[in-house]
């Protein structure tokens, strides 16, 4: 495979989820449901058949896995499993990919823990970097063209940097001020959204949060009215359902959990400072919107959320339990572009990224309208139309909805 291909690649993988609508499909690329729905605490073996080299692992986690190793070498499920997205799909047979997958994992868990101590440096990307083969020779392009703008996941503070505690101020300032931000207990937030591809047909979105750290993004999908999708963090417990999965609704154990409890926690930013530590500053970096298809646009919802080329002050902090955050804020109105956390997986960190825009007054604090929430195995474009902030809200709006 051409490395200029591989770009095309990575798209086509998401296309070929969305448009076979098998969002999660994607999570089992090594296994085949068992009968039984999953419960509180499941692993990838109790849940998935034939599992050999991942025992063990929250299912979420192992959801993660799967989109990594898509990612890594710009595959979709079919690539690996004849007949993915359609009935007649057999999870559990073992493919040559399969049986090579697994012998790649013992390989790359046996160079981390013969070389680094056992510690996740070497992982799927490392080598394939969106190839199915791995490039092995570099080019005179390379040599003497731009230099790679890849960041790492773990930053470093840089000097000459502004203090970290100083940029999250002007994000305080810019949006309403700390008193007036320190008033914010609930949101309730409604409108559309459409996935990649066009996935769904488009969506109404229902966004509820109440502070700490109670969070529920429920969208419902009015010409699939039996597809919906559910993320719910009640402070405690999380579960996330998506349409037409091998999983339907599952709950998070794993550092998915942890990502959204912060997801929770960030959507309050008069508690950023108690939520993040051991916060450090990079280097500014110009960013800009995701790519997307027109098919992810429509009259009701837009792609372009940041624009192109924003420059961009870059923080980083650690969140509950270890899991990291890069915060992006416009270098010129201080206002949040872009948040990206990592969750751990056994074979890798997984990024799940979220773009802010349309930035709306709102009681006297500034709140985003429009959102990009991308993750490995799809992506919603979010358009609100209306956010009423210190509403009534019930716990069960918290809650995974009865089915």
């Amino acid at each position: 495979m051409k490395k200029q291909a591989s770009t095309g690649r990575a798209v086509s993988m998401v296309v070929a989820l969305t448009t076979s609508a098998a969002v999660w499909l994607i999570g089992s690329a090594l296994a085949a449901p068992q009968s039984q729905r999953p419960t509180a605490k499941t692993t990838s073996d109790t849940v998935f058949k034939n599992i050999q080299v991942m025992k063990g692992v929250p299912v979420d986690d192992f959801m993660g896995t799967m989109g990594i190793m898509c990612a890594a070498l710009g595959f979709d499920c079919s690539d690996c499993h004849e007949g993915a997205g359609t009935e007649k799909v057999d999870w559990a047979v073992d493919t040559a990919r399969k049986v090579r997958a697994r012998g790649m994992v013992r390989m790359m868990t046996a160079i981390n823990r013969d070389n680094f101590s056992g510690q996740q440096v070497v992982t799927c990307w490392t080598c394939h970097h969106g190839r199915d083969r791995p490039s092995t020779t570099p080019t005179l392009e390379y040599m003497y063209g731009p230099a790679s703008q890849e960041m790492d996941d773990v930053l470093t503070q840089m000097p000459g940097q502004p203090a970290a505690g100083q940029i999250l101020d002007n994000y305080i300032q810019a949006i309403g001020g700390a008193e007036r931000v320190a008033t914010l207990k609930s949101y309730a937030a409604t409108g559309a959204s459409v996935g990649f591809g066009g996935f769904g047909g488009g969506g109404n979105v229902e966004i509820f949060g109440k502070f700490p750290d109670r969070r529920a993004m429920l969208i419902q999908f009015p010409k699939n009215p039996n597809r919906h999708t559910t993320r719910t963090y009640d402070g405690r417990e999380g579960w996330l359902e998506t349409p037409l999965t091998v999983l339907g609704k599952y709950e998070l154990t794993g550092s998915e959990l942890d990502g959204a409890r912060l997801d929770a926690q960030l959507a309050f930013p008069a508690q950023i400072k108690q939520v993040l530590t051991n916060l450090r500053v990079s280097l500014p970096l110009s960013i800009s919107d995701l790519p997307a298809q027109a098919s992810q646009s429509s009259k009701e919802v837009s792609t372009v959320v940041i624009g192109q080329d924003r420059l961009a002050r870059v923080v980083q902090g650690a969140g509950p339990r270890g899991i990291l955050a890069t915060l992006y804020f416009d270098q010129e109105t201080g206002l949040l572009l872009r948040i990206v956390r990592f969750s751990q997986s056994p074979i890798g960190r997984v990024p799940t990224q979220v773009d802010y825009g349309d930035y709306r007054d709102v009681g006297g604090i500034k709140m985003p309208f429009r959102m990009i929430f991308a993750w490995m195995d799809g992506r919603d474009a979010i358009q609100l139309s209306e956010i009423r902030t210190n509403v009534p809200l019930d716990d069960s709006r918290f809650r995974p909805p009865a089915r």
